[in-house]
């Protein structure tokens, strides 16, 4: 055991001399993966907040947007402070520019000094999308850049090769992501987040597009012994090829599944841009991760083990994403709380609302998103009930798995009516998605709710257990969220009969900072929490430990040679 432990300590100070000779004793503030001992990944946000650059185009600006794929907003509430990029920006032009083959020309051309010294000093924002109200000032520290969907239209065969000739190619891109990590190399003081390109509904690209992504998550990094944190990959093609298929942090590790579906789009639009419930899977997946990256990054980590070439033997979650729960990091609430706004497709780890009725009863009871009437937006949830005497019928929305909110204080929404003097109910459901438990707090409708849209805003200690349940009259505990619903039943022997319209159903009084209104698209007025400063205590000790590590007053090539016969003297002594 000794032995080997004397192996390691010189194995390890010869890579670190290697690294010394190479890239010189001062590559700022970060050192070589390959030195560092791992540790446990955080999925939580940073502690203070960090500058973010995204390079895109128009999948990137649906995926951003608030009405879209909400990763704007998911960003702000992880701390990122986002402007972005788009067509038209930057020294001649160069957001113009995002295929894979353009990249050299942002990264390693004759010109992309003058490109890089834009993009880090970027505050703007080129797209529509919530972001935190202040910048904290300095240079963007990650940059987050993606092709858009031709880009997984390539040519050639999926076991090519790195090409120098230039075209559309699998050989070609896998040169180009090679030639970028010798700029990558130089930087070590920011974060370079790669999003792979969404792939398209046509199946003739499909095995190329695979076999690329498939090289950036497993090989690209390790065939070129690249030394630092400062590169990660999210597969952003992968989450949209299938429900059962992700990228993501869960039970501690990333889990990366790719054996489900044809490697086409599962989530289409009109055409290959991903529509909003792909874009809202791909923010779900993603924000955990980029934390991981970011605190691999700032703090050393090492690399993690390849991925799989193909997902788990047994992967048989009973739904898509059961076991992402919750969607973001624990303490952090998707979209600054909202449930739904109903201006898109279903709320992620959902089907959408859904009714339930008597059905020993005439009760009817239809319910869905409709145009027209709607508080904020386009659209309102429009439920149309019938419900015969001592009957009852409710339309829910019913998560796949449990929700943890309790960093809210309650839940709110916007309803109208259609005539007043009737009840209906504000509903959650807790426990699990196999035992529901049902929370009712009973609402009258009053006139102002038939002239208008009126909010409703209920904290948990109002919504209780239900008298035909065990434990009636119990508090809801937001630990175990499971649903949420609008209840129908009647007064004795009397039919309740009517329209209802609700909208912007969230949650509300979030404690997790910072605070960023969702319906805005633009930023809020109110102030954020005081922020933490930039200078972490942590990375004054690292830079003092650093400080206090000197090399032997020698010329590197004698350093090398002696670190070289240290090596072999230790590895005969065990072998």
């Amino acid at each position: 055991m000794k032995s080997g432990i004397v192996f390691k300590i010189v194995a390890n100070l010869a890579i670190l001399a290697l690294l010394f000779v190479t890239f010189g004793a001062g590559v700022g503030d970060l050192q070589p993966q390959s030195v560092l001992a791992a540790a446990g990944d955080d999925p939580s946000p940073p502690a203070e907040i960090v500058k973010l650059i995204f390079i895109h185009h128009s999948c990137g600006e649906n995926w951003l947007q608030d009405d879209y794929g909400r990763l704007g907003v998911a960003l702000a509430h992880n701390n990122y402070f986002v402007s972005d990029t788009n067509y038209g920006w930057g020294p001649d032009s160069i957001g113009d520019r995002t295929d894979i083959y353009n990249w050299p020309e942002w990264f390693t051309g004759p010109d992309s000094q003058r490109y890089l010294s834009a993009l880090y000093a970027e505050s703007g924002q080129n797209s529509s999308y919530t972001r935190l109200p202040n910048d904290p000032g300095g240079e963007n520290q990650v940059v987050m850049f993606k092709s858009c969907y031709p880009n997984s239209e390539l040519e050639g065969s999926p076991n090519d090769g790195p090409d120098p000739n230039e075209g559309m190619t699998v050989g070609h891109a896998k040169f180009v992501y090679n030639q970028l990590l010798t700029y990558f190399i130089t930087r070590p003081d920011k974060l370079f987040v790669v999003i792979t390109a969404p792939p398209v509904q046509d199946r003739g690209y499909a095995d190329n597009a695979r076999a690329f992504t498939t090289w950036l998550m497993q090989d690209w990094l390790r065939e070129n012994n690249y030394p630092y944190p400062n590169v990660a990959v999210f597969d952003f093609y992968n989450v949209l090829t299938h429900a059962d298929n992700h990228h993501h942090f869960v039970n501690g590790q990333v889990e990366w599944i790719t054996d489900h579906g044809n490697n086409t789009l599962r989530y289409p639009s009109d055409d290959n841009h991903p529509s909003i419930k792909g874009s809202r899977k791909a923010t779900e997946e993603f924000l955990p991760l980029l934390n991981v990256f970011y605190h691999r990054w700032r703090g050393g980590g090492a690399l993690p083990p390849a991925p799989p070439t193909e997902g788990p033997a047994e992967v048989v979650p009973t739904m898509p994403g059961e076991e992402i729960q919750p969607t973001l990091p624990p303490g952090q609430l998707q979209a600054g709380g909202l449930i739904d706004d109903l201006e898109g497709d279903a709320p992620a780890e959902t089907d959408g609302w859904q009714t339930n009725l008597d059905e020993s009863t005439p009760t009817r009871v239809d319910c869905g998103p409709e145009r027209g009437l709607a508080h904020g937006g386009s659209q309102a949830l429009h439920i149309d009930y019938e419900i015969a005497a001592n009957s009852w019928a409710n339309c829910g929305l019913f998560y796949w798995s449990t929700r943890d909110w309790r960093p809210a204080q309650g839940i709110s929404l916007f309803v109208h009516a259609s005539q007043s003097g009737q009840t209906f109910d504000v509903t959650v459901f807790g426990g699990s998605p196999d035992a529901l438990e049902t929370y009712q707090f009973k609402v009258e409708i009053t006139p102002a709710m038939v002239e208008g849209w009126v909010r409703l805003e209920y904290p948990w200690s109002e919504l209780r257990r239900v008298e035909w349940e065990a434990n009636p009259g119990a508090p809801f505990d937001p630990a175990r969220a499971a649903g949420f619903a609008i209840g129908f039943d009647t007064f004795p022997d009397t039919p309740n009969v009517g329209e209802l319209w609700v909208d912007d159903v969230q949650l509300i009084g979030m404690g997790a900072p910072p605070q960023v209104e969702i319906e805005a698209t633009e930023a809020p007025e109110e102030e954020p929490e005081e922020e933490p400063e930039v200078e972490e205590p942590e990375e004054e000790e690292q830079e003092d430990e650093n400080g206090g590590f000197s090399l032997p007053c020698m010329s590197p090539a004698a350093f090398l040679a002696l670190v070289a016969i240290l090596y072999f003297w230790a590895k005969k002594k065990i072998y």
